[in-house]
């Protein structure tokens, strides 16, 4: 409910603050006092864009206050799914700045605009003989029938197998997809992954490869190469190693005479032995190098097929060919795997379809079980508003289609008058006929859910004498467990407020402002005596005030 609503610097008002009582609230003034006014402002607490136009002086900021208590309505799901923190006191303010810039807070923290207007339809609910256009909403006419047919656990039954079959369907359309995409790379992926799986690439090292294969390419050359070493290293007379043994015997000689020549002939000793080694490891490689044209041919084929490879997959290495052969493997495995996950999820999808259709035809039968009690109790209460003759008729249809409120399809038909066509609510009621529907609407609901604030902007228009008593009586009534505003013109209702504040505008060093204040009891008679009677206040009509507020 609302507590407080404060307003400064918007439209006619420069600073004023409402305190609000649980029950039925009174609003009443003349005609362009500013009682729109008030609407305007709460409207922007509850997510309406604004503008520039509407603040009173543009160079300062537009600054509107609601605090809500909010304990009763439950609303934690839907502050958590906005991202909001929750306080079961809840502080909302709108501003306007002299830049055109608008900002919102909820309990001080920034919020967009659509996070207010999330929020906003959960607290207040404004109606106006204007704005019937929820009426003629089927979501909205929906949720009247589930409210009667307490729906509220079903329904949320209903939306988490609904949201699954969803998110499951969505699962098997993207398998599908995948599948398809798949299947058209499936052929050259397998080509390729066998083309790499023949050339037996593991355990190959490459360069090592390269090196056998120069080798054999030009064995006749090494061979001819390494014998002449050898035979350099040891030929009689000239070979190196002959030479270096000749020149080690004449250091000899002189191994005695000083360290500087026993260091010579150590140093000259040890090349000879290096020189030793090395002419007889040359032999042997030389040796061991044969002509082997059939390895040859071998070598040379694995290589081709290795620079074939790597060209063809812009890699350099071996490593890098396996990496994308398991990759390609994966692929593979991944295609064939799509089979199977598309019949999983396929036996999934009919699952929960046959338990969404349950659970919707379940819905669809609590709703049809409460259409004569509702159209009952409609009827019966619009015959006490003016409206005998007024007849509904809920055409609700079980469809094959999953919508979020059910699987239903429902029009609403009505007519006022006997001999008449009924034809669907938005066409055939007038504006007064769909105000007293709201109304009547709402006292219904009122017995079976916790409605939020309602506010009713000058819905009795056009109403008078007895229904326009009766209208103030079922006021009174719902006002006994929700908070109930109303906007009115009729003594009738306005006698029947637990709190009634009036609004009326003032010249102030030249300046028209309007003002709010809330009625004492003497003030309500002499108030209500004007709204009977005019300005000129008789004794009849003070007599009249006291015997409706009595």
């Amino acid at each position: 409910m609302i507590t407080t609503i404060s307003i400064k610097n918007y439209a006619l008002i420069e600073d004023i603050r409402m305190d609000f009582n649980d029950g039925l609230t009174i609003i009443t003034g003349e005609t362009g006092a500013g009682k729109s006014i008030l609407l305007g402002a709460l409207s922007l607490v509850l997510g309406k864009r604004a503008d520039l136009s509407s603040m009173k002086d543009a160079s300062k900021k537009c600054v509107i206050e609601a605090e809500f208590e909010i304990e009763k309505f439950k609303l934690q799901t839907i502050f958590e799914e906005n991202d909001l923190d929750y306080d079961a006191h809840t502080i909302i303010r709108r501003e306007i700045l002299p830049s055109g810039k608008s900002r919102a807070f909820i309990n001080d923290t920034p919020v967009t605009l659509s996070q207010l207007q999330a929020v906003g339809p959960h607290l207040v609910d404004i109606h106006s003989q204007h704005e019937t256009l929820s009426l003629a909403e089927e979501n909205f006419q929906m949720q009247v029938l589930d409210a009667l047919a307490n729906n509220s656990s079903i329904r949320n039954i209903y939306s988490e197998q609904l949201k699954s079959y969803k998110a499951t369907s969505e699962a098997l359309k993207k398998a599908k997809i995948e599948k398809s995409e798949a299947s058209k790379e499936i052929d050259y992926n397998t080509f390729l992954f066998t083309e790499l799986e023949e050339a037996n690439l593991e355990g190959i090292d490459q360069e090592n490869l390269e090196e056998i294969y120069e080798t054999l390419s030009n064995a006749e050359e090494i061979q001819e190469t390494l014998s002449k070493v050898v035979q350099l290293f040891s030929e009689e007379q000239i070979g190196a190693l002959e030479t270096a043994k000749e020149a080690r015997a004449a250091l000899h000689q002189l191994k005695n005479y000083g360290s500087v020549y026993n260091s010579l002939w150590e140093r000259l000793n040890s090349v000879i032995i290096e020189l030793d080694d090395l002419s007889e490891e040359t032999e042997q490689v030389a040796t061991s190098v044969e002509a082997d044209p059939k390895q040859l041919v071998e070598i040379n084929e694995k290589l081709q097929t290795l620079h074939k490879l790597q060209q063809k997959h812009n890699v350099a290495t071996v490593s890098e060919l396996l990496d994308i052969k398991n990759e390609l493997d994966d692929k593979i495995s991944d295609t064939n795997n799509l089979d199977t996950l598309i019949e999983t999820l396929e036996k999934k999808v009919s699952s929960l379809q046959v338990e969404v259709q349950k659970t919707g035809k379940a819905i669809h039968n609590s709703r049809e079980k409460v259409i004569p009690k509702l159209k009952e109790k409609l009827e019966a209460i619009l015959a006490k508003l003016g409206l005998p003759n007024a007849r509904f008729d809920f055409q609700l249809t079980a469809t094959d289609t999953f919508r979020d409120n059910g699987i239903d399809a429902l029009e609403l038909l009505f007519t006022a008058n006997k001999g008449t066509t009924m034809g669907s609510i938005k066409k055939v009621a007038s504006g007064g006929e769909m105000s007293r529907i709201m109304l009547a609407v709402k006292a219904v609901l009122a017995a079976y859910k916790t409605l939020p604030t309602l506010i009713f902007d000058e819905i009795d228009t056009g109403v008078s004498g007895e229904i326009a008593n009766k209208m103030a009586i079922i006021m009174d009534e719902m006002s006994q467990g929700m908070q109930l505003v109303s906007i009115t013109h009729l003594p009738q209702i306005a006698s029947k407020g637990a709190q009634h504040l009036k609004v009326y505008k003032e010249d102030v060093n030249n300046i028209t402002v309007t003002r709010l204040k809330t009625l004492t009891q003497e003030e309500r008679i002499v108030e209500i005596a004007q709204m009977i009677g005019g300005k000129k206040v008789t004794d009849s009509a003070l007599a009249h005030a006291k015997e409706l507020l009595n």
